[in-house]
């Protein structure tokens, strides 16, 4: 197939989001419940208690009906049912033989059990290689690219199967991983002059401030092309977009949260759901968990049913996320709807009766990007959501800020809060660089009431 062809799937990308590509999902979707019926375990027997009959399945509506939610505490009861046995646990919840699997990832597990991602090597290949290759190509990655992997390898879904999912465009990765630190990342990029950077964008944020110091260059000498980022919030903020994009001399691409990649156009328009054939995606009202009507604008919890996978199941399965979609043409002329990250269930917080989500706090302390690092800490007095007003917000002013003009700038950055995410904080000065800065997940709450608790 031609190099320049618009999509890197032709036969179904241009389907998506139309009555045809609902057919092939429906279609799918019966065939993977029946599978799940016929291995056993916790689906079939959820489906035999809602008496959900596979083959006679009337449509999505009777399927969003008949078939639970299934979240963290689902997976929890799951592993307290098999008294402990991680294993025994999986097997439960997959399509194949345990004999079948050729990965098993997680996740970090810091907030309980960890998450499984089971893969056979069909899972890998033409559902997380494929679904990435389209973004990849959209975006312009090509096999002659070489990608820098910086998300931690350990066991996350962002690691190892990351890394082999950018194979199937061709291009070649390099492995540092997040666990090579600062100088292992750099010395890499020297030696085989990555074109991709993927990692979080909290960690290129920081190598914008160590890499003259350990290499004595600038991030814009690196060589990267693309720079292609997940796991928090960043790339899809405009101003630490615009930040990135001018200190890397790069593009930035914002993945993750689903099947999602960010197309190549100058204004960040979301990303698009590049899986239409590969899972069923849906949205609910966090607090009913009720459907809420696909349309452009909605706002809910984000759902995912896989559609023909072996390990990676998912039957209307929630991390937590919650997402803005959007159904109208992409000015990017791709097929296929757009999603926005709003924020997590579990990072919400409510001060007042208003719900804020830090993505909206740090698009705002970006604004004033070079009076501020943009780094920033939200302190919490007591477990969230409800916060005591005024939220405290701890902010690193930036080099050569008189202490005098701190007072001034203070009051600027409360009067944007007011008026874009009506909220008044304390702020909370911290010197430049004082903030820990992190090569994983950039670390945004400050959990002042677990202190007291040990205290």
């Amino acid at each position: 197939m031609t190099q320049d062809r618009p999509y890197w799937n032709m036969e179904m990308e241009p389907l998506y989001n139309t009555p045809e590509m609902r057919q092939v999902q429906f279609k799918k979707l019966k065939d993977q419940l029946s599978r799940l019926k016929h291995k056993g375990g916790y689906y079939a027997r959820m489906m035999n208690r809602n008496k959900l009959d596979p083959e006679k399945l009337s449509g999505f509506d009777e399927f969003k009906d008949k078939v639970d939610l299934f979240s963290k505490v689902t997976w929890n009861r799951i592993v307290e049912d098999c008294d402990g046995d991680m294993l025994k646990a999986l097997d439960e919840r997959i399509a194949c033989s345990l004999d079948d699997l050729a990965m098993i990832a997680t996740t970090t597990g810091t907030t309980g059990v960890p998450s499984p991602y089971a893969f056979s090597n069909k899972d890998l290949w033409d559902f997380w290689g494929e679904h990435t290759a389209r973004g990849c190509w959209r975006a312009g990655i090509r096999a002659s690219d070489r990608v820098l992997h910086c998300f931690a390898l350990s066991m996350v879904i962002a690691g190892v199967p990351a890394a082999m999912s950018y194979t199937k465009v061709g291009a070649a990765v390099l492995p540092v991983g997040a666990e090579g630190k600062t100088e292992r990342i750099l010395l890499t990029q020297k030696m085989w002059k990555g074109t991709v950077f993927l990692g979080t964008p909290s960690l290129l944020q920081y190598l914008i401030e160590q890499t003259p110091k350990v290499i004595g260059k600038e991030v814009n000498e690196l060589g990267f092309k693309f720079l292609v980022c997940g796991a928090e919030p960043g790339a899809g903020i405009p101003e630490v977009k615009n930040k990135l994009e001018k200190a890397y001399g790069a593009k930035i691409f914002d993945i993750g949260a689903g099947l999602g990649f960010s197309c190549d156009h100058d204004e960040y328009q979301g990303m698009h759901w590049h899986g239409d054939d590969l899972a069923y995606y849906e949205l609910v009202d966090p607090d009913t968990k009720q459907p809420i009507p696909f349309e452009n604008g909605a706002r809910g919890e984000m759902l995912m049913t896989t559609l023909n996978a072996d390990g990676l199941v998912a039957v209307r399965e929630s991390a937590g996320d919650i997402h803005e979609v959007y159904t109208e043409p992409c000015p990017c002329g791709g097929s296929g709807f757009r999603y926005k990250v709003v924020g997590r269930s579990d990072d919400m917080l409510k001060v007042k009766g208003i719900m804020v989500y830090p993505s909206h706090i740090k698009g705002v302390i970006n604004d004033f990007v070079p009076k501020v690092t943009g780094e920033i800490r939200i302190i919490l007095d007591q477990k969230p959501p409800l916060v005591s007003p005024p939220l405290k917000i701890r902010v690193e002013h930036g080099k050569g800020i008189p202490g005098e003009e701190l007072e001034t700038l203070g009051y600027q950055i409360r009067e944007s809060m007011s008026k874009k995410i009506k909220i008044n904080p304390k702020i909370i000065w911290a010197e430049p660089g004082s903030l820990e800065r992190s090569h994983y997940k950039g670390a945004i709450f400050e959990k002042a009431y677990e202190q007291k608790k040990g205290n």
